[in-house]
């Protein structure tokens, strides 16, 4: 059974990011929040700090942090600010695909760059009309002597506007459905890269997420992650490497939502006495912290999983859908603990359920998480 129990130096690196996130994340949240402001100077405190591109190998000027690392990582900063985690944690998203389709030239030519300067780059999967339907993709790679030709566009780009390079999929035949899928690496001064307008969101404001349009860029050949039609089998290998890391940051806004919840049954009073001394406002709270164990459990074993060698499909699936869900009825729970005042954005609660509500949707929606869970199950049983 694996030991759960910290070394040394994931102390460290967990000390790190708390104080990090309590200090220069947390005074900014709110205000992030309200304003949807994108506060670059705090991304760029949190790369001086060594708190983004955590995936990256040391051979390219990287962490080379475990999975396990990471996600102590995220946890912490998303207790202050899911949005900002969002956005800081955008890079390791991006560049995983290089690290699972790229030679080790584009290795080397690609990463090191976003280890010895501040960088953002952007994933780009999902189109208007797919969502998790990936394996339809209508963005178009004509591919014309040495380059490749691309067209179409993608939505809900974490960082959009504001990265230089993107990982890009596309298909050079929608007939051919999943085989026909490619994966590159775009440059942002490419001509015809078109990055539009930010959204504007429920939560995760802080938090930049826009379109982006290809309209005939020019990719050369040596930009493209693999052979052709292997595009499909980066993404979902990225995916199953990154969902793990939504566990954490799920339950970090779920860790959030009890310690507001169980400070604020300690003076709120009703009937003569704190509210937390009500058998009614502490089953709350049990059930809250239950499901919140069992969600940092379950992100946990994935990357310990996964950093053992195993794809971890199945575990980072269980992961990701668990711990969102659990942090949408903590975070739930919570804004009920406070009542009323839980409602009005003068209290800190509201903004995690808004947060909560999109880790049950980004990086794969949990209804395609059970399909992808059941599907594994009945492997086992075929």
């Amino acid at each position: 059974m694996p030991d759960f129990s910290l070394s040394e130096e994931e102390r460290s690196l967990q000390d790190l990011a708390r104080k990090f996130a309590r200090t220069e994340m947390a005074p900014h949240a709110a205000e992030c929040d309200r304003a949807g402001r994108f506060p670059e100077e705090i991304y760029r405190k949190a790369w001086e700090l060594g708190l983004m591109n955590l995936n990256v190998p040391t051979e390219y000027g990287g962490s080379g942090l475990t999975l396990l690392q990471q996600c102590l990582i995220v946890e912490e900063l998303a207790h202050a600010c899911a949005g900002m985690t969002t956005s800081i944690i955008a890079n390791c998203l991006a560049l995983e695909p290089i690290l699972i389709g790229g030679s080790e030239e584009q290795r080397k030519r690609f990463l090191p760059g976003f280890c010895s300067e501040y960088h953002l780059a952007s994933f780009c999967l999902t189109e208007p009309g797919g969502g998790s339907d990936a394996g339809a993709l209508k963005t178009r790679a004509v591919r014309d002597g040495d380059h490749y030709v691309l067209t179409g566009e993608k939505c809900f780009i974490t960082n959009g506007p504001f990265a230089s390079l993107y990982t890009v999929f596309a298909t050079t035949d929608p007939a051919l459905k999943h085989s026909g899928i490619c994966a590159f690496v775009v440059s942002r001064d490419t001509p015809g890269v078109v990055p539009g307008k930010e959204e504007e969101k429920m939560g995760h404001r802080a938090s930049a997420t826009s379109t982006v349009r290809f309209e005939g860029a020019r990719i050369p050949l040596e930009n493209r992650l693999g052979g052709e039609g292997d595009g499909f089998s980066i993404a979902m290998r990225t995916l199953d490497q990154t969902r793990t890391p939504i566990g954490a940051l799920a339950t970090g806004i779920a860790q959030a939502a009890l310690d507001h919840a169980a400070a604020y049954s300690l003076k709120r009073e009703t009937f003569g006495k704190p509210i937390g001394e009500h058998q009614a406002i502490q089953i709350k709270l049990a059930n809250m912290t239950m499901e919140l164990r069992a969600a940092r459990l379950l992100t946990w074993q994935s990357a310990w999983t996964i950093d053992h060698g195993q794809r971890g499909s199945l575990e980072s699936s269980v992961a990701k859908c668990y711990a969102s869900d659990a942090s949408m009825r903590i975070a739930d729970e919570a804004l009920q603990i406070f009542g009323g005042y839980g409602y009005m954005k003068d209290y800190p609660v509201e903004k995690l359920l808004r947060d909560a509500k999109l880790a049950q949707i980004y990086e794969g929606s949990n209804e395609i998480q059970r399909i992808v869970i059941a599907r594994q199950l009945l492997s086992a049983y075929a």
